[in-house]
């Protein structure tokens, strides 16, 4: 990519301080560019007051940093400065690691669309340490960045490093689980149900469509709300670098403060393993648009909880062992949510008062929704959830191609592996009734004998992995449940 220029300059990134109230359960996140205005983000937990005292306040101050570091991601990204300054309070070398993991893998399409290098450019303070430049293997730490730290640490959670540093603080046995009105939340939703597990259906903003989907399964609701500093839409505006970061890491840290201020042990989210992989660009390397939601992240942001917030708080991707065949497979074996759920991300961006508008048809993840859900689904049930047949329409070719991985690299869009795509076009070229459609033909025709000797077979995709940090007794249950 040709690098773009922002035309907003600025030599240093601060975080400023954060604050919570726990009589209204509003938290402000403070950040600032060299000598700037402050810029003010909101974060709104309903439920309050929060009584909050020893253990379990501190906690909630360390959950409360974590969220104020891990947002910043929106802000820095504006200018990407070379230096970057905690004001009020200091980070040790485990939280200057994770953060630096997030912003580099995070910010990875950010940076290719912006022909930008943030290897070894992104550098957190750390408590009581000179800058050095070393690198670090895990967030690329290089000598490019000044850093300086006001020195306000909070108390060690422990003595030494490593695990276990963080009491347990008693924490009721209840989910937040996260619904972001597509069908992966929705089987984690029905998975936990039939296991009997207690949970509240949670999301963050003000989406019609994922109220009236969270309505829909008949289980308590929390609405957290996210209130961006408004400056930050000006600077886009006059030019301001802009594009992804990695949303659900940020969202998974503030439900990481909210199931903290309710006192329940568990963040549930529903990233299956196909989020792992990324785009494999000719001339870059992979770039995955969906880093915060793959196993490297999940990982790392679930095990700091532990050993630094609460132990006994367990943050994890219910779907983690999952394909997203697998969790197609899954969703298709209850029609509840036919006429409330959409992965559409377009329409989650147009949809304002029209909340019966939920598939717009042309983007990858309607794209992708369709083919992995046609292996599972009668064709009469599919086409009238999307109101018509994306595979018997010759102008979606080059959409469907790029999820194919034939001609095109992988979509930047929370879409499946390029093998599981082929492996469901295949199947669909073996039936009757979907193999006369336009691209279902065409791929038994061009792009089939082209493959070689590649398993397009489904069957091995839908075995379930052991790579997930569910609670070993959960994962028991939700092994048998998945396989039944």
């Amino acid at each position: 990519m040709i690098p773009t220029q922002s035309s907003f300059k600025a030599d240093m990134f601060r975080f400023v301080r954060c604050e919570l109230d726990a009589a209204t359960g509003v938290a402000e996140l403070v950040y600032a560019f060299d000598d700037g205005p402050e810029l003010i983000e909101t974060i709104t937990v309903p439920g309050a007051p929060f009584a909050l005292a020893g253990a379990r306040a501190t906690a909630v101050e360390r959950a409360l940093r974590l969220l104020h570091l891990i947002a910043g991601v929106s802000y820095y990204k504006a200018a990407v400065p070379e230096t970057i300054r905690i004001d009020s309070y200091a980070i040790d070398a485990d939280t200057a690691a994770l953060l630096e993991l997030i912003y580099v893998n995070g910010l990875g399409e950010f940076a290719y669309r912006n022909g930008l290098n943030l290897h070894g450019k992104i550098r957190f303070p750390v408590e009581g340490q000179a800058p050095s430049p070393q690198p670090s293997p895990a967030g690329g730490r290089g000598s490019s960045s000044d850093v300086v730290a006001e020195e306000h640490p909070l108390p060690p959670a422990g003595e030494g490093r490593g695990e276990g540093k963080a009491p347990a603080l008693g924490l009721r046995s209840h989910a937040l689980v996260a619904i972001g009105g597509g069908k992966d939340s929705l089987v984690s939703i029905e998975a936990l149900r039939t296991l009997g597990v207690e949970q509240t259906v949670t999301w963050i903003g003000g989406s019609q469509l994922i109220a009236a989907c969270a309505q829909r399964t008949e289980l308590p609701t929390l609405n957290l709300g996210r209130a961006l500093a408004p400056q930050l839409f000006e600077l886009n505006r006059q030019g301001a670098y802009n594009g992804h970061i990695p949303v659900t890491v940020v969202n998974s840290a503030i439900m990481v403060l909210a199931a903290l201020l309710h006192g329940v042990d568990q963040v549930v989210f529903s990233n299956e393993r196909s989020a792992s992989y990324g785009s494999l660009i000719e001339g870059t390397g992979e770039v995955n648009h969906q880093w915060s939601k793959g196993w490297a992240c999940e990982q790392a942001f679930g095990d700091y909880v532990q050993n630094q917030v609460a132990a006994d708080l367990h943050y994890y991707s219910l779907l983690r062992p999952l394909s997203e065949l697998a969790v197609a497979r899954q969703f298709a074996r209850t029609d509840r949510y036919d006429t409330h759920f959409s992965s559409c991300n377009r329409n989650f961006h147009i949809l304002g008062e029209r909340p019966a508008s939920r598939w717009c048809g042309v983007c990858p993840k309607c794209h992708f929704v369709f083919l992995a859900l046609a292996p599972f689904m009668p064709k009469p049930r599919l086409v009238g959830i999307f109101g018509r047949n994306l595979l018997d329409d010759a102008a979606q070719i080059d959409g469907f191609d790029a999820l194919l991985e034939y001609r095109n690299h992988k979509p930047f869009e929370c879409v499946g592996e390029g093998r599981e795509s082929r492996a469901a076009m295949a199947a669909l070229a073996e039936r009757p009734e979907w193999r006369e459609d336009t691209l279902v033909e065409r791929f038994a025709r061009e792009i089939r004998p082209q493959l070689g000797g590649d398993d397009l077979r489904i069957e091995p995709l839908l075995v379930l992995d052991d790579e997930q940090r569910l609670p070993p007794a959960l994962w028991e249950r939700l092994r048998a449940h998945f396989a039944a």
